[in-house]
């Protein structure tokens, strides 16, 4: 989306953004340093992409937007009313806090809590809810309801109303104590999408020119183990058994453990990067000693390969895991072993992978080579 024109001073530009991490309310007026701090003072992110302050409509509601201004503010509205949400009442937040403690006491992890009391809050302040009595009375109906006027009508993934369902699910199973039919809610029909895969071509050349040594570890380590980004940034020193050749993944998604071998090569490229580096209890730390290495830096060290190398820009970290178990497959490892090696519960996750392979593809000699 290009970025707008800013609209002249006395009027405040109010737009829907909806983001990979939410939807947000977009708020935009001509530089003044006067407004710039009442909206950072109530938590609005600048974000240069849109040219808007951001503020997330999981914390605002759009009259609490438009109070942060002076009552004579010209608003010039480019939001849905559909998206206009309520403020959360005194039921709902003891809701959300309940359902908090539950999955806590589960130990759900901490993504998992988030992204579902997210979903939560924002069924809870479209739908109003002013009672218990109100809450015990939801049917399928009404989650299907808020799936088509709040996810589909704002152009929400299918991944997103999938999650929205989940939550809702456990929600009105375990605080409400009502179990909703499953079979009465609508999900979304599957996408069949396929995963993206590197050749060893390009993998090489992208880690070949990964100079710094700590970026090219990590990379490396991705595509060598098949990790998933958290999980390569959540291990610790004690996690690398070069006696045994083993590399130990803890509390996976699933909160699994999982064992994974290490080659010699592999080996020899963490302890040079050790002795380089020294880290004192994360494997791979930021800035600071003791300090983990975010995600976000993770991304931007393959971004900067990517451009270096040539290899595809839009290249993500999961490409990498991709690439791995891709490879796997057609150096003829069984898929049984894959499923273990990448942790999947089901062998139909890592079944997807059979499909991007080129081994079988090779061997079909197209009828227009006899022409």
């Amino acid at each position: 989306m290009e970025k707008e024109q800013m609209p002249e001073l006395g009027r405040v530009v109010m737009r829907h953004i909806r983001l990979k991490t939410g939807t947000y309310w977009g708020v935009g007026f001509k530089y003044n340093t006067h407004r710039i701090a009442l909206v950072k003072a109530a938590g609005a992110v600048w974000s240069s992409r849109f040219g808007l302050w951001l503020l997330a409509s999981s914390a605002f509601t759009y009259p609490e937007v438009v109070a942060l201004f002076p009552v004579d503010t010209c608003i010039e509205d480019h939001t849905r009313e559909v998206d206009r949400m309520h403020a959360l009442t005194p039921v709902a937040e003891q809701a959300l806090v309940t359902f908090e403690q539950y999955m806590v006491h589960k130990r759900y992890s901490a993504s998992t809590i988030k992204t579902y009391l997210d979903a939560t809050r924002l069924f809870l302040r479209y739908t109003n809810v002013q009672s218990d009595t109100q809450l015990k009375a939801f049917t399928a109906a009404d989650i299907n309801t808020f799936n088509y006027e709040f996810v589909v009508h704002n152009g929400h993934s299918r991944s997103y109303q999938n999650q929205i369902v989940n939550a809702l699910k456990l929600f009105f199973r375990t605080v409400v104590d009502r179990k909703l039919e499953p079979q009465q809610i609508e999900r979304p029909r599957s996408d069949h999408r396929l995963p993206h895969v590197l050749s060893k071509k390009d993998v090489k050349r992208l880690l070949e020119q990964t100079v710094n040594q700590k970026h090219r570890t990590m990379l490396s380590l991705i595509y060598a183990c098949g990790l998933r980004r958290g999980e390569l940034l959540a291990l610790k020193l004690g996690d690398i058994d070069g006696a045994r050749k083993v590399l130990w993944v803890r509390g996976g998604k699933g909160a699994k453990d999982r064992m994974l071998p290490l080659s010699e090569k592999v080996l020899l490229m963490l302890r040079d990067y050790y002795k380089g580096y020294r880290p004192k209890v994360w494997l791979f730390e930021g800035e600071k000693a003791g300090e983990r290495y975010s995600e976000r830096s993770l991304q931007n060290v393959l971004k900067q390969a990517c451009a270096r190398s040539g290899v595809n820009p839009k290249a993500s970290l999961d490409w990498l895991r991709h690439s791995y178990a891709t490879h796997l497959l057609e150096s003829g490892t069984d898929l049984r072993y894959i499923q273990e090696l990448l942790g999947h519960k089901s062998s139909r996750t890592t079944e997807i992978y059979t499909h991007v392979s080129t081994r079988a593809l090779e061997q079909i000699r197209s009828p227009f080579d006899d022409l």
